[in-house]
Order: structure tokens, then sequence, then C-alpha cells
């Protein structure tokens, strides 16, 4: 099984997973697909020589960031793209520390999965001097990351945020999180 593109896809949201399945083998790529981290487990048992993967971060109650280490354990090689609606800069740090090559924000499509793909390489000609983050943005982030800190417990999230969880519940409402 050395096909030179093979892709995994681990993805709990079975529609999403069957999109991603369809799209890319669409475009000539031999598609695995595991609905979490013990399926994975079991895929990568099998010995399948992956080249590339692409990651949710949120896999029910489990982390993507297992499959990205037990991924890069496999195979260094392996082109790991994660791909969340939960998009932080400390999972993204996390993420590449990791192993994986690229990280995305949802919504994302196979054009720019297929990119990140060959974008594995950083870039020292982008620009330093990007926008400045808002108010907006670095309050999500904080409230990722104590979100993923509390294994995505709404309560314990809002307790720690100081704020109601209803209100909390609102936020996350507004941003149609996956």
């Amino acid at each position: 099984m050395t096909d030179s593109r093979t892709l995994l896809i681990v993805e709990d949201d079975e529609a999403f997973a069957r999109t991603l399945r369809r799209s890319f083998e669409r475009r000539g790529y031999r598609v695995l697909v595991a609905n979490g981290p013990e399926t994975m487990a079991a895929l990568l048992l099998e010995g399948h020589v992956l080249n590339y993967a692409v990651v949710d971060l949120k896999l029910g109650q489990a982390s993507g960031l297992a499959c990205i280490r037990a991924l890069h354990a496999h195979d260094p090689a392996t082109l790991i793209v994660v791909l969340t609606g939960y998009a932080s800069i400390a999972t993204a740090v996390e993420a590449v520390k990791l192993g994986a090559a690229h990280y995305l924000a949802k919504p994302s499509n196979t054009d720019d999965i297929e990119a990140a793909f060959h974008k594995a390489e950083g870039d020292v000609d982008i620009p330093l001097d990007g926008r400045q983050t808002s108010i907006k943005t670095l309050e999500w982030e904080h409230i990722h990351e104590t979100l993923a800190d509390t294994g995505f417990n709404i309560s314990e999230t809002a307790r720690r945020l100081g704020m109601h969880r209803r209100t909390l519940a609102r936020k996350l409402e507004k941003r149609q999180v996956k």
C-alpha cells in the first residue's frame, strides 16, 4: 500500500468527512476515514502508508492533538493539516509542535486543504506587520483556550472566565462553533 497520494481524514462529523472524502477521491487521492483516535489507531496498526492527513481538533470528547502526535510518531513524513472550528494561537502552536504542517480554521474546503499540503514549508517573506488583532478575536482565543483546558465543559469554562454560563453559551452560539 504505497500509493503516493494516500490521505487519512480524522473527523467525527460524518457528513463533513463524507464530503471531504468524495472531493479528495475526485482529485485522485486514496482516502481513509477515521472518526476518532481509536479508529485512527486501528488504521495505523493495519500498516497503511499515509502521505497526508487532515485532523479535526475536536473529536467529540477527544483531542485531535493526540492524533497528530500518533500520526507524526507513525511516520514523520506524513503532511498533517489541522482543521478546526476552535482556532486559537495556543492550539495552533501545539499542533505544529506535535508535527502538523499547517493549521486551518473552519470553514475550509478541499482547495484550502490541498494548498496547505503544498505550503508545508515556512515562508520567510511573509509580512511581519499584519493587521492588529481585534478585541473580539483576543476574547474568542481566550474563551477557546479556556474551553480546551476544561475539556470543553461550558459550566467550568464560564466559572473560570468569571461569566454566567448562559452568557458564554450565547457567545459560542454566535460563533457557530462545531
